[in-house]
């Protein structure tokens, strides 16, 4: 019998799973996330579904492991000094993509080197330059980033730069042509400091984790879910953080088809802060061709292809004053749930609303509160906002006792950008204590809050609803509104060649609206989804079926819907793929473009043979190294050919292997 461990860290909880035998869940727990430690929202998951289970930890045949981590660090700027070592490129080159942007002032050698297309020697390595750059520009780096012209096609001198580097500063060194044999250089070498920035806080996370289950007793092997949500080594994950980038929602499209059998359908994800949209098609993600993009970068990283919305049970809810009727919208910041944070300072919070209650006008702050993240390094700071993080020090305080000024909203909002203070206030998750449905935290305090927040005014001069349960409907109306909108947004952004216009416009249009209504009068107008939606989330049986009715479309709702990502993270597949290029340099000569030199033939059907089979060896060896067993191997061949004089002529070909096996555990 083997018994896999699936973890999952989200924005607001730490998931785990355990499944028998790769087919039955037998427990599955939640823990707040800890972000000042992660391994402590890690154990308390883990220590819940051992004790739920009976199961020791010896039991336990493999580990593996879901993130946001990398996503997150993206998106909010984070991660280590990097330098970048530019081979063979122009200053110019370092605009594109957004590299510039990415490098956020940190330090670049424009080394001479680099290939030609056909993989030779466009000029000589620049050895001296690079000793010299590496004795002044060294010292505060965590990882190196090294991209040539054409590294690709050759990848000799980003390899000789990564072993002098290695030699002198022992720091984790990424050349871009171990990520993607796709060509690109400036876009290569973004997702090669992406790569480089990640790897401290990455090899951190497992590290605390492997630590976390050790502690625990568990010693079985640990995976790491890709972004395209497959599975890879703990090691492997260590030297290519870049590629769990979207690992969380990756891993939950993987538990979506393991719990539903779904051979097409689209998955809807809803977490505390985002809802993630998806496609299955032929029961597998659909895969993004351009690259996995987060904040604002497109990476050269194979990920699912994801529609992102800042929609969640977290959301922060909006008051819409203008007009006479008014009303609520939702997100895209996430916010602590008062109901949440009653239960951390319950004497403070329930003590600032009643007297919130019992004001004779609401005021800007009421119903909002505000404690600092403990553990997180406060650097580059102005003054205002030194003072500011200062005065909240480490209590929940009412958000109005703190600031003082107006301009004390700006140092506010700064600092929470930056991570280091959080903001509480009146959520989807709210509406729902409110309503009866969830009973997870405090109900009282969230009342309170509903009570203070209905009200507030809007443009006829009336409150926003009559009482907390009014506005607790309202705002689950809004998210049901809002969250239907994201899936066809979905929809049409699949299928916009065939309507043209943007897909935001289209899910908007006035026809589909009163089709989805069913409009019958002198014209009659019906439309649905045509395609199953799962839902997936810990509040997907609160919201989902009213966006089921809405688009009337058969909504899928699975018994473990709200673990679908630490689910996902330890039923995927190991895969691993190389990919491979055959140019013809000159009439009469193919050239293999291998990881260790060059190689020329006098036929194509050799040259695809060699590369093929070399790329086989990589692919095998990759897969076993991740602890792949009964690994099947596919290979396809993208050839490019030219009519001369009514003749086929061979112009390049690209060769793919893909190695996928389960991992290995007890029973094998």
């Amino acid at each position: 019998m083997a018994l896999l461990l699936g973890i999952d860290t989200g924005g607001t909880y730490t998931d785990a799973v355990l499944i028998r035998n790769e087919s039955e869940v037998i427990a599955s727990a939640k823990s707040l996330t800890t972000r000042h430690d992660l391994a402590i929202g890690v154990g308390g998951a883990v220590r819940s579904v051992l004790e739920q289970s009976g199961v020791t930890p010896d039991d336990i045949s493999m580990a593996a492991l879901s993130t946001t981590l990398a996503t997150n660090a993206l998106v909010e700027g984070q991660g280590g000094r990097v330098a970048l070592i530019y081979i063979g490129f122009n200053a110019q080159d370092l605009e594109r993509h957004g590299l510039n942007d990415a490098l956020k002032g940190d330090p670049v050698l424009i080394l001479s080197g680099g290939h030609t297309h056909a993989g030779g020697e466009a000029a000589r390595l620049d050895t001296e330059s690079l000793v010299a750059f590496l004795e002044t520009e060294s010292i505060g780096v965590s990882g190196f980033a090294v991209a040539g012209v054409f590294a690709t096609r050759n990848p000799a001198h980003e390899l000789e730069v990564a072993r002098i580097v290695q030699e002198r500063t022992g720091a984790p060194v990424t050349c871009s042509h171990q990520l993607s044999a796709r060509l690109n250089g400036p876009k290569r070498a973004l997702t090669a400091v992406l790569n480089a920035r990640l790897i401290g806080m990455i090899d951190g996370l497992i590290n605390r984790a492997a630590d976390t289950l050790a502690a625990i007793g568990i010693e079985a092997p640990m995976m790491v879910v890709r972004g395209d949500g497959a599975l890879m080594s703990a090691a492997q994950a260590r030297a290519r953080p870049i590629e769990t980038i979207l690992s969380g929602p990756a891993a939950s499209i993987v538990g979506a088809r393991w719990m539903t059998g779904a051979e097409h359908a689209l998955v809807s994800d809803i977490g505390g802060t985002t809802t993630d949209v998806a496609l299955i098609e032929r029961g597998l993600p659909k895969i993004d061709p351009d690259g996995a993009q987060v904040g604002g970068f497109r990476t050269m990283v194979e990920a699912v292809a994801m529609r992102t919305s800042g929609l969640g049970g977290d959301s922060q809810v909006h008051l819409k004053s203008e007009g006479l009727r008014g009303g609520v919208s939702l997100g895209p910041r996430r916010l602590l749930p008062v109901s949440l944070v009653a239960t951390e300072a319950p004497e403070v919070v329930h003590a600032a609303l009643d007297a919130q209650l019992h004001a004779p006008v609401v005021g800007e702050y009421d119903g909002r509160f505000v404690r600092s993240v403990v553990g997180q390094a406060a650097m580059g700071l102005s003054e205002r906002e030194a003072a500011l993080l200062a005065r909240i020090g480490t209590s929940v305080l009412p958000m109005g006792d703190v600031l003082r000024t107006r301009m004390e909203q700006g140092a506010l909002n700064r600092l929470v950008d930056r991570g280091l203070v959080q903001v509480a206030g009146i959520t989807p998750s709210d509406a729902s204590h409110v309503l009866g449905r969830v009973a997870a935290w405090d109900r009282g305090a969230a009342e309170k809050a509903l009570t203070i927040f209905a009200r507030r005014r809007v443009g006829s001069g009336d409150s926003v609803a009559r009482d907390a349960e009014a506005l607790a409907l309202m705002i689950v109306d809004q998210l049901t509104e809002q969250t239907s909108l994201t899936l066809l947004e979905s929809i049409f952004s699949e299928e916009q060649a065939l309507f043209g216009g943007s897909p935001s416009e289209l899910a908007r249009h006035v026809l589909l609206q009163r089709g989805l209504q069913g409009h019958k009068s002198l014209l009659s107008i019906d439309a649905h989804v045509n395609v199953d939606v799962i839902g997936l989330g810990a509040s997907a049986p609160s919201y989902y079926p009213a966006v089921g009715e809405r688009l009337r479309c058969n909504m899928i709702l699975p018994e473990h819907a709200g673990v679908a990502n630490a689910i996902g993270a330890v039923v995927g597949r190991i895969i691993q793929r190389r990919t491979g290029t055959v140019t013809v340099p000159s009439e009469g000569r193919f050239r293999v473009h291998l990881s260790d030199g060059l190689q020329d033939f006098t036929a194509s059907s050799k040259a695809l043979e060699v590369l093929e089979a070399a790329l086989r060896a990589e692919a095998v060896a990759a897969a076993e190294e991740a602890g792949a067993s009964d690994i099947h191997v596919h290979v396809s061949r993208d050839l490019r050919m030219a009519e001369v004089e009514a003749q086929q002529v061979f112009v390049e070909a690209t060769v793919t292997v893909e190695a996928s096996g389960r991992p290995r555990v007890a029973h094998d």
